[in-house]
């Protein structure tokens, strides 16, 4: 199992940022996905999920309206589309593969995300 995320980087606040992580070694399109943060010093927290065919998704109350999950079953990719960020939102952003058929969850490597002017 892989997830290699990317897209993360330096913006200033009110910008934008599309993150993706590319998933290998598993059938991407039977698992739900999702998006977790961490900031320096809090505990790792839900961004967003999205149900294994896309229909369902779900956002934390401070990203929602802002961020937008989305998934590629054909490119095994799951997307995170971040518009108005805020310095709060600067954070490590980690894929998650959720667990499912009795496996555990397993995370990405992380990408930084820092919104500063």
């Amino acid at each position: 199992v892989q997830l290699v995320e990317s897209g993360g980087g330096l913006v200033q606040p009110g910008g934008s940022l599309r993150l993706s992580c590319a998933a290998s070694g598993f059938t991407f399109s039977s698992y739900v996905m999702g998006w977790y943060r961490q900031a320096p010093g809090k505990a790792r927290e839900l961004v967003a999920t999205i149900s294994n065919s896309g229909g369902g998704v779900n956002y934390a109350d401070s990203v929602k309206g802002r961020f937008t999950i989305s998934r590629d079953n054909a490119k095994n990719t799951v997307y995170l589309q971040m518009n108005s960020l805020k310095p709060e939102d600067t954070a490590v952003y980690y894929c998650y593969r959720l667990p499912s058929f009795g496996l555990g969850g397993y995370w990405g490597q992380g990408t930084q995300v820092t919104v500063s002017p």
